[in-house]
């Protein structure tokens, strides 16, 4: 038997002045799961496109179980036994579970889709899964989670030997990621073998034996995933060290800036009350559902909550709407900058301007120098990488658009409360920590800042205390330097504990 059920050699992919590929390898082992990780831009979304016949490389070869193969498309590779699991399902939200799964190659007889027996197929598949909806439902009635699921059902239902799963805790909750392990252990007992794409550490950890990594679309390495430490993998992943990934300054907190006192909003929050000092960092975090970005969104006027007081420096503030929050200096970067933080159409320079187009108005008429000035100035500010502020804000990588939604933020002088809503989901390790450094320079120069996070390492690294929510009450209040996951948890799945300040 060969050692390996898929090895690439040499693969190089150029696109017109780009070689996206640059001479890079894989190896994966029969019922193996092989995590692949990079920055973004390192090169592994081209691969991933290689390997299922979407690209054909310029250069290099591709074995499945010893023998060479050549795709011409992504049936080839379909018929091959691969499939691929992307971070954002390609499924149609109008049709059901099963029309989804059985998608290009649907049971027929003498030319009659056979219905009933694909219903059974696509059920049977989701029980394999330990799936909680029926292969009947409406796929845009789903959750991410449960799409993904309908994703990998797919993938089953070709009788696919190599999946690859693309950023798929990307968008999961805590207890949704656990239930993806399961789903990967029972694929890897079953002879799957699985191709792990990830930016999170805890992914490789939990489910991968051996990790790959490309950097600048070259290959790397390969190591043992228990013989690499994370220092020596984020090296290898940004090619230097990052001897600080939180870069929290040591800032002794000024006067209260913001406080909110008994925010309730029926069926979503109640009892709500918190406080940030300028030049703090507080974190709020809890399981999704918790009820963290709902109080915060009516802190925002975004929605009305049915009671609670806002105090900005001392002094009650009114929020109606967005507009007033933004005018009394209260900002939110919100969690899907792609659809509401940015217009992804539109260039760098307009995005960050669009808040204040009217202030640099000259007679009514757009300034456009002005605008251009103070967008070059400030994405300089937060270090975007970019060749210029012309450049589509949908052209960036994640991390990079985080940049941008941070600028947009930056160029209202009225700033004084920044509410940051999962300002590191879906971007790299390297981008994380320039992010986090923003978080502190923005803390040093003396704003108040609220972070909404899930990723347990980044409030535990970033906050001076944390708010630990569940079923919409604040159930705990601790010091970051005293905080550990163990007592956050336990305050997350505190449920129906009312507020206690507990420090």
């Amino acid at each position: 038997m060969p050692e390996y059920v898929l090895e690439l050699k040499n693969i190089t992919k150029i696109f017109p002045g780009v070689k996206a590929l640059n001479r890079v390898q894989f190896q994966l082992k029969p019922g193996e799961v092989h995590a692949l990780m990079g920055e973004n831009g390192a090169g592994k979304s081209t691969f991933i496109k290689v390997i299922t016949g979407v690209h054909k490389a310029e250069e290099g070869e591709m074995y499945l179980s010893g023998e060479k193969v050549d795709f011409k498309g992504p049936r080839d590779a379909q018929a091959a036994g691969i499939a691929a699991v992307y971070q954002h399902p390609t499924s149609y939200p109008d049709l059901s579970v099963t029309e989804n799964i059985f998608m290009n190659h649907e049971i027929k007889k003498h030319g009659i889709l056979q219905w009933k027996q694909m219903n059974q197929e696509a059920q049977g598949y989701l029980d394999q899964l330990d799936a909680d909806f029926k292969s009947t439902a409406e796929m845009g009635a789903l959750s991410v989670a449960q799409q993904q699921m309908v994703e990998i059902a797919k993938a089953i239902s070709t009788h696919a030997k190599i999946i690859i799963l693309d950023e798929p805790t990307a968008a999961l909750t805590a207890n949704e990621s656990q239930k993806l392990y399961k789903i990967v252990d029972k694929l890897k007992d079953n002879g799957v073998s699985i191709i792990f794409i990830s930016h999170r550490f805890e992914d490789m950890y939990r489910l991968a034996s051996r990790v790959t990594v490309f950097r600048d679309s070259q290959y790397i390495g390969t190591y043992d995933v228990n013989g690499i430490t994370n220092a020596e993998l984020i090296k290898h992943m940004v090619g230097r060290e990052i001897k600080d990934l939180f870069p929290k300054s040591e800032i002794r907190p000024g006067k209260e800036m913001f406080r909110i006192e008994g925010f309730s909003r029926t069926g979503y929050f109640k009892d709500v009350s918190l406080h940030v000092r300028a030049g703090e960092i507080i974190g709020l975090t809890g399981l999704v559902g918790a009820g963290r970005t709902e109080v915060m969104e009516s802190v925002c006027g975004i929605t009305r909550p049915d009671a609670g007081r806002i105090f900005l420096e001392g002094q009650q503030i009114t929020v109606k709407d967005p507009t007033d929050a933004m005018q009394n200096g209260i900002i939110l970067l919100p969690e899907d900058r792609q659809k509401t933080g940015l217009i992804l159409s539109w260039g760098l320079g307009r995005n960050v301007t669009l808040p204040i187009v009217g202030k640099l108005a000259k007679k009514g008429f757009a300034d456009e120098t002005a605008e251009r000035s103070l967008a070059k100035q400030l994405l300089e500010e937060v270090d975007t990488k970019a060749v210029s502020i012309f450049d589509t804000a949908g052209s960036l990588s994640g991390g990079n658009q985080q940049k941008v939604v941070v600028a947009k933020a930056l160029a209202q002088d009225s700033m004084k409360v920044v509410i940051m809503d999962e300002p590191t989901k879906g971007v790299d390790v390297g981008a994380k920590a320039e992010i986090y450094q923003i978080m502190s320079d923005l803390a040093s120069k003396g704003f108040a800042i609220i972070m909404i996070s899930s990723e347990m390492p980044e409030i535990l690294g970033m906050c001076d205390r944390i708010y630990v929510m569940c079923n919409g009450r604040v159930t705990g209040e601790l010091a970051g330097a005293d905080a550990t996951q163990e007592a956050i948890l336990s305050y997350a799945m505190e449920k129906g504990t009312e507020q206690e300040g507990h420090k």
